[in-house]
């Protein structure tokens, strides 16, 4: 969800993860969209092939966040930057906001549509029903058995 914010902060502590493919899943959401327009292709093709954690230090560094706050500070802080947004002209602030994401709406929701098709047929398949009896068994999963 955090590729459909308009500013994402991170406590150092955070982590992050796509593990979809993890899990014998499709990503969801437009991420097959907006991830690679966000950060580039080759390091959104690591996260999602991959699905490895990354830390916040790492997620700011490819643009994924655009900073990493001390947990103690992160909510004082964002709820400023929130307020001091809302402070601001509110047409402005709204037209700025379409003018980022307006042209990509329509490509958003044919990539949600597409994801969503192939993430439906993905859950009735032999290789999610092996990552779940895997992670249930507390072992790797096997999917050269889930044809």
């Amino acid at each position: 969800m955090l590729l459909h914010c308009d500013l994402v902060y991170a406590g150092e502590s955070a982590t992050f993860q796509t593990p979809f493919v993890n899990l014998g899943l499709v990503p969801e959401a437009g991420s097959t969209l907006l991830l690679p327009n966000l950060i580039g292709n080759q390091k959104a093709t690591e996260l999602f092939l991959l699905g490895k954690k990354i830390s916040a230090e790492k997620a700011e560094r490819i643009g994924l966040v655009a900073d990493v706050l001390p947990d103690s500070e992160l909510l004082a802080r964002t709820t400023a930057i929130a307020q001091e947004i809302a402070a601001k002209a509110p047409t402005a602030v709204k037209l700025t906001k379409q003018l980022l994401r307006g042209a990509s709406r329509p490509d958003i929701a044919k990539r949600m549509a597409e994801e969503g098709a192939h993430f439906a047929a993905q859950l009735r398949s032999a290789e999610v029903k092996e990552a779940i009896s895997a992670f249930f068994e507390k072992r790797a999963p096997d999917f050269s058995k889930a044809s």
